[in-house]
This record gives C-alpha cells, structure tokens and sequence, in this order.
C-alpha cells in the first residue's frame, strides 16, 4: 500500500523500516501522549514489527499504519493511520491516529496524512466509521481532527491517568456519509 500527498508518501512498512520502526515508538517526546504503545526494547520493537509486516499480507488484514516520510529527502516523518475493529455489513470500524517526531511538529503534515487516509479508507477499503481521540491539553492533535472534518462526540472528564495526574479525553468520530458530504461542501 502507498498513499501520496504534496509533501509526503504514506506506505506500508518494509523490513528495512525495523530500525526506523523502534526509533519512532520509543522516542519520548513523540510517544508522550500515547505511551501505552510506547516502546523501550528493540525487542518488544522486533516483535511488534514482525507482526505488522505479518498482518500487510493478510487477508483479513487490521494494521493500516503507514510510515510517513518525506517526499523530497524520505526522512521518516512519523506514522498515520487506523486499526480495524469491526468489519459490519455496512463496513469496517476503525480507529485511527498518528504520531511524528516533534521536528515535524506544527508544520500541517498531520493534517495532510490524515486527510489522504481518509480519502483511502472510505473510497478505497470500505470504513463506515473512523473513531480517534486525545487529551484535551493536545491542542495540536484536536486541531488535526477538526481540520479533517472530525466530530466531536464526547468529552470524558477525569477519564484517563496520565504523567500523574488524571487528565480528560476527547472523542472524534466521521462517518463515510458525513465525510462524502464534506467533500461536496469544499
């Protein structure tokens, strides 16, 4: 799978990603908000890669994370995409993310990424519904998922334990329907 945008090429990722695949997961700037996926050892990294390279060939495949690296240089940007949940008869639930280095940070790659797996995953691969959320204090990743047309569901006070403290969590959502609608509204 390989997705393009103006700047940057979203693909799947290939064995020589593995190296690449551990410096993202455990960096931990980049990883602050999502440390329950946080890695620390290049063996629990070669072990999760491994299945990632195992799920891209499956049938009923699940893991739609792609690396995000830049079109100019291929500088590893981060990663962007979703997680199937459910497949219904009117389509997969997923729930989507991403995460990129903070270099990269406040630059609209986000935003553009997300935008084009979007497009993919209710054109492309059947998704009826795409779910996501954060922190209310990551501002930047709520904007992400405004910009992308992404609505707010709910907003679950005291919800989540994080660096000491409990912290609340926003939820996102967009249907294949609504998002169609954006489209004709642009």
């Amino acid at each position: 799978m390989r997705l393009e945008t103006r700047r940057l090429i979203l693909r799947d990722y290939e064995e020589s990603d593995k190296t690449a695949y551990f410096k993202l997961k455990s960096d931990s700037k980049t990883m602050y908000y999502l440390q329950d996926i946080q890695l620390f050892t290049q063996e629990e990294s070669d072990i999760e890669f491994a299945k990632i390279l195992q799920d891209q060939k499956s049938k009923d495949r699940k893991f739609y994370f792609l690396h995000m690296e830049l079109k100019d240089s291929h500088e590893q940007v981060g990663s962007v995409g979703y997680t199937v949940n459910d497949n219904t008869p009117v389509g997969k639930l997923v729930g989507a993310g991403y995460f990129i280095f903070p270099q990269f940070w406040n630059q609209g790659y986000v935003t553009e990424a997300f935008k084009r797996v979007l497009e993919f995953a209710f054109l492309e691969n059947n998704v009826y519904r795409i779910t996501t959320g954060c922190l209310s204090e990551n501002i930047g990743s709520e904007k992400v998922m405004q910009k992308c047309g992404l609505i707010k569901e709910a907003e679950h006070v005291d919800w989540e334990w994080h660096d000491g403290k409990m912290k609340t969590r926003l939820e996102y959502r967009l249907l294949k329907n609504e998002w169609i609608k954006l489209q004709a509204d642009q």
